[in-house]
Protein backbone atom coordinates (compact mmCIF):
# COMPACT_ATOMS: atom_id res chain seq x y z
CA UNK A 1 0.00 0.00 0.00
CA UNK A 2 1.04 3.59 -0.52
CA UNK A 3 1.05 6.01 2.40
CA UNK A 4 1.97 9.65 3.01
CA UNK A 5 0.98 12.60 5.18
CA UNK A 6 -1.71 15.07 4.25
CA UNK A 7 0.00 18.34 3.35
CA UNK A 8 -2.38 20.64 5.24
CA UNK A 9 -3.46 18.53 8.24
CA UNK A 10 -0.43 16.27 8.70
CA UNK A 11 -2.62 13.18 9.11
CA UNK A 12 -1.41 9.82 7.87
CA UNK A 13 -3.20 8.99 4.63
CA UNK A 14 -3.31 6.01 2.28
CA UNK A 15 -3.96 5.79 -1.43
CA UNK A 16 -7.52 4.59 -2.09
CA UNK A 17 -8.59 2.49 -5.09
CA UNK A 18 -10.14 5.56 -6.77
CA UNK A 19 -6.85 7.50 -6.56
CA UNK A 20 -7.95 9.74 -3.70
CA UNK A 21 -6.34 9.81 -0.26
CA UNK A 22 -8.11 8.21 2.70
CA UNK A 23 -7.46 8.57 6.42
CA UNK A 24 -8.67 4.99 6.99
CA UNK A 25 -6.08 2.31 6.36
CA UNK A 26 -8.86 -0.25 5.85
CA UNK A 27 -9.97 1.72 2.75
CA UNK A 28 -6.48 1.72 1.20
CA UNK A 29 -5.59 0.18 -2.13
CA UNK A 30 -3.58 -3.01 -1.69
CA UNK A 31 -0.95 -2.87 -4.44
CA UNK A 32 0.45 -6.33 -5.14
CA UNK A 33 2.27 -5.75 -8.45
CA UNK A 34 5.75 -4.16 -8.00
CA UNK A 35 5.54 -2.33 -11.33
CA UNK A 36 2.17 -0.85 -10.47
CA UNK A 37 3.46 0.09 -7.01
CA UNK A 38 6.33 2.05 -8.55
CA UNK A 39 3.95 3.91 -10.88
CA UNK A 40 1.62 4.80 -8.00
CA UNK A 41 4.61 6.06 -6.00
CA UNK A 42 5.79 8.26 -8.88
CA UNK A 43 2.29 9.69 -9.21
CA UNK A 44 2.10 10.39 -5.46
CA UNK A 45 5.47 12.15 -5.53
CA UNK A 46 4.10 14.42 -8.27
CA UNK A 47 1.10 15.30 -6.07
CA UNK A 48 3.09 17.44 -3.65
CA UNK A 49 0.20 19.89 -3.44
CA UNK A 50 -1.78 17.16 -1.59
CA UNK A 51 0.67 14.99 0.36
CA UNK A 52 4.25 14.87 1.61
CA UNK A 53 6.61 11.96 2.14
CA UNK A 54 4.85 9.25 0.14
CA UNK A 55 6.29 5.76 0.42
CA UNK A 56 5.33 2.15 -0.16
CA UNK A 57 4.54 0.09 2.94
CA UNK A 58 4.34 -3.69 3.04
CA UNK A 59 0.83 -4.98 3.64
CA UNK A 60 -1.26 -8.09 3.18
CA UNK A 61 -4.98 -8.74 2.68
CA UNK A 62 -7.01 -8.71 5.86
CA UNK A 63 -10.62 -9.26 6.85
CA UNK A 64 -11.28 -5.50 7.06
CA UNK A 65 -9.01 -4.41 4.19
CA UNK A 66 -5.22 -4.16 3.93
CA UNK A 67 -3.27 -4.90 7.09
CA UNK A 68 0.26 -3.60 7.58
CA UNK A 69 3.13 -6.04 7.84
CA UNK A 70 5.12 -3.77 10.18
CA UNK A 71 4.04 -2.33 13.53
CA UNK A 72 5.06 1.17 12.43
CA UNK A 73 2.25 1.31 9.90
CA UNK A 74 -0.27 -0.08 12.40
CA UNK A 75 0.84 2.64 14.82
CA UNK A 76 0.42 5.36 12.16
CA UNK A 77 -3.08 4.07 11.44
CA UNK A 78 -4.19 4.70 15.02
CA UNK A 79 -3.43 8.41 14.81
CA UNK A 80 -1.34 10.79 16.94
CA UNK A 81 0.27 9.33 20.05
CA UNK A 82 0.93 12.57 21.94
CA UNK A 83 -2.67 13.08 23.07
CA UNK A 84 -6.14 11.92 22.04
CA UNK A 85 -7.34 13.96 19.10
CA UNK A 86 -8.29 13.31 15.53
CA UNK A 87 -9.11 9.62 15.03
CA UNK A 88 -8.48 8.80 18.69
CA UNK A 89 -10.84 11.50 19.94
CA UNK A 90 -13.66 10.15 17.77
CA UNK A 91 -13.22 6.56 18.99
Amino acid sequence: MLTANDLLLGDAVWLAPDGSWTRQMSDALLIEDPGSADLHLLDAEARGHEVVGPYLADAHPGAQGPEPSHFREAFRGRGPSNRPHGKQEIA
